[in-house]
């Protein structure tokens, strides 16, 4: 019995344990609303089904919230990435329509160098603000998250930016080996971090940074160095992010295309259980946070919740995911057996007989 509990404790302590099964439970609940939920079949070589969606949809996400993981590890936290998205989207698409060969390999290549040059700029400048000048990373985020919007409907002059190109297109809806090519880009950006993060001593210093810069400067290690890698990575992959968001809908549209990814980016980093507070980060628990995300969209559009609850049912469900990951919030609602307390030995003794 004793082992049992033991086992018991020891799963449900997992830091992926309740994230995974909140993920469990949404899928169940899905497949009770609509039976077929979890079907996948196979049509003209490629796999369909709404695991599937979920799948390619959470791409973007996964991408953009594995760059925000290394910046939340080192402290900060980057509310830029979203605008990176729409500039990147929007210099690749206005390059490609302005082409009189769309469909041409070359010029799709190169509208994306071009996007990602401009992309890897941005990331320098976020860096510069906030590991050289040493501005806060919220402030110095947040310049460029407005500033960027703004650059990205100046970049489409304020119109939605059509493409008809189709090496483009595949990178949002290609397929490849039956599944689209979208999982394989996220599963290869995530391969490639964990491997220089995990098989390096990268990941340790990114964490060192983060639990201490001062301490990890005094160690010898270059804070600046690393928290400016850091902004420069996410940058990189918000720009990825930002081609399978337009590639998606073949189209730029600079004031939509990656709105509000940064806050679901954030909230998969944290339900992930790596902490705003910098150190630690889990790069696997940021992939199930992302999933988790998306499932939840995708829930709320299978169970045909309204738009005006859609957002407040969102918000309930993260915080719920988030309170049962707590330890104390555990502790606080877990029953635990006390055992009775000793006799005391006081108590016990008999009391003196009284000369009468």
């Amino acid at each position: 019995m004793n082992d049992t509990m033991g086992r018991y404790r020891a799963m449900t302590g997992h830091r992926l344990f309740w994230p995974a099964a909140v993920l469990v439970v949404m899928l169940a609940a899905n497949t009770i609303y609509r039976p077929g939920f979890l079907s996948i079949e196979l049509k003209d070589g490629h796999l369909y089904g709404s695991p599937i969606d979920i799948l390619r949809l959470s791409a973007p996400l996964i991408l953009v919230a594995l760059g925000m993981t290394l910046v939340i590890s080192t402290g900060g936290i980057d509310l830029s990435v979203g605008s990176v998205c729409a500039i990147s989207g929007a210099i690749a698409c206005m390059y490609i329509s302005r082409q009189p060969d769309q469909d041409s390999l070359p010029v799709v290549l190169t509208a994306l160098a071009m996007a990602m040059g401009v992309s890897l700029v941005l990331g320098t400048w976020n860096g510069v603000l906030v590991a050289v000048i040493g501005i806060q990373p919220i402030i110095a985020t947040l310049i460029l998250m407005v500033a960027g919007r703004g650059l990205a409907q100046l970049i489409t002059q304020g119109q939605i930016i059509t493409i008809n190109s189709d090496p483009f297109r595949a990178i949002g809806l290609g397929h490849l080996l039956t599944l689209p090519l979208a999982i394989f880009i996220a599963l290869a950006a995530a391969l490639l971090v964990a491997a220089f993060t995990r098989r390096t001593a990268l990941g340790m210093i990114i964490e060192s940074v983060g639990g201490n810069a001062e301490a990890s400067r005094l160690a010898g290690i270059r804070s600046g160095r690393v928290i400016f890698l850091a902004y420069v990575l996410s940058a990189t992959c918000a720009a990825v992010a930002g081609f399978m968001m337009t590639a998606n809908v073949s189209s730029a549209d600079g004031n939509a295309v990656g709105l509000w990814v940064e806050l679901d980016a954030i909230l998969a980093v944290v339900i992930g259980g790596t902490s705003l507070a910098g150190g630690r980060f889990f790069l696997s628990g940021t992939i199930l946070g992302a999933l988790i995300i998306q499932t939840l969209t995708t829930t709320v559009y299978a169970m045909n919740i309204s738009p005006q609850t859609s957002l407040l049912f969102k918000a309930v469900v993260v915080i719920a995911v988030c309170l049962i990951q707590a330890p104390a919030f555990r502790a606080r609602f877990t029953r635990r057996r006390s055992s009775a307390p000793p006799p005391s030995p006081i108590a016990d003794k008999p009391k003196e007989q009284v000369p009468a």
